[in-house]
């Protein structure tokens, strides 16, 4: 082993690793990937219980390689998660400082989303024990990386769920307003909408697609067919599925309007198989990220290759949708 390398593994001999706020199916084969990388590199393992909160609690939980065990195919996160106001001041930080501390442990990976990310970057402005964030949310959202924790099964159930609708929708001639999770963000909405075929994709980041609504649909409708599915990304600012079936529902009285809301389901499920190697790849790269010295960084995926970007970027940078598949969804739907 080079001397580098060895003199960094001194500082850390003990890591906590943590989920924070929604969870995401993968985040269990990310903590394995954690676990057993640390284990591998002879470093000693804290599991953190209720994401920030536990840290301001000091609900730790020693891990070896038998605790994650046969939870690579189980979604949601075996060490719980939640969003915490107090860890937002300094008093609450200073406190999870001194658990930390007392617990000695020497870094923290953090599997979360840029509100996890921002955390770590303002705990690793004041005190000296490294972060390291995988990216762990289904909408896709994170700037520095293709791919985050959650976002291929979540797609996966989308589009299982539409396929059932639009079987319905044919048999009684109706016009499905689906809404699917998105707050800030239409990757879910516009991946599932393409792979499901939908007549029209309604997200945040294009202007004006609501108004463009009516001409698709009456483009169908000229056109004979017999159902039609709308994906509709929650964030909209227009408002959601219901709003955009308000709108219309008077102008096209042939159909039957309906409105299906998917919410959590897509939250849960066991994770696909992209989201499990993936999830394993990020967990080995934020230890080894944690060994050499890296801090206030978040490891991601670009272009499949394994990257390491700043938290401040992460967080502060945009991430955009593909306009050329935007572009695709117009043309298919016609």
């Amino acid at each position: 082993m080079p001397y580098f390398t060895k003199l960094f593994m001194a500082k850390i001999k003990r890591i906590g690793v943590l989920t924070s706020g929604g969870d995401a199916p993968g985040m269990n084969a990310a903590i394995r990937g954690v676990v057993r990388t640390a284990v591998y590199n002879g470093l000693e393992v804290m599991g953190i219980r209720q994401g920030y909160q536990g840290m301001i609690d000091a609900s730790f939980i020693p891990m070896q390689s038998s605790s994650v065990s046969d939870i690579i195919q189980r979604g949601g996160t075996i060490l719980k998660t939640a969003r915490c106001e107090e860890f937002r001041s300094p008093e609450g930080r200073l406190k999870a400082y001194n658990n930390l501390k007392d617990a000695q442990i020497d870094g923290v990976v953090v599997i979360g989303g840029d509100g996890s990310f921002t955390g770590g970057r303002i705990f690793n402005e004041e005190y000296d024990i490294p972060f390291v964030g995988i990216p762990g949310t289904i909408d896709n959202d994170i700037y520095g990386t293709d791919y985050t924790i959650g976002y291929d099964t979540a797609l996966n159930t989308v589009v299982e769920a539409v396929d059932k609708i639009r079987d319905t929708a044919s048999a009684h001639n109706r016009m499905f307003f689906v809404e699917v999770m998105g707050a800030e963000a239409g990757f879910i909405a516009l991946y599932s909408g393409i792979a499901t075929g939908a007549e029209a994709i309604i997200i945040p980041e294009i202007e004006g697609a609501d108004q463009d609504l009516k001409t698709m649909i009456e483009a169908g409708n000229t056109r004979k067919k017999s159902s039609n599915i709308i994906i509709v990304a929650e964030g909209h600012k227009e408002g959601g599925a219901f709003a955009m079936a308000e709108k219309v529902k008077n102008d096209f009285k042939d159909y039957d309007v309906r409105v299906s809301v998917l919410g959590h389901l897509q939250r849960g499920g066991s994770p696909s198989a992209i989201d499990r190697v993936n999830a394993s790849r990020l967990g080995h790269a934020a230890v080894e990220a944690l060994i050499d010295d890296q801090k206030s960084v978040m490891v991601g995926i670009m272009n499949g290759e394994i990257t390491l970007v700043p938290f401040r970027r992460a967080v502060k940078l945009h991430k955009d949708v593909n306009h050329d598949l935007v572009d695709l969804a117009k043309i298919l739907s016609v």
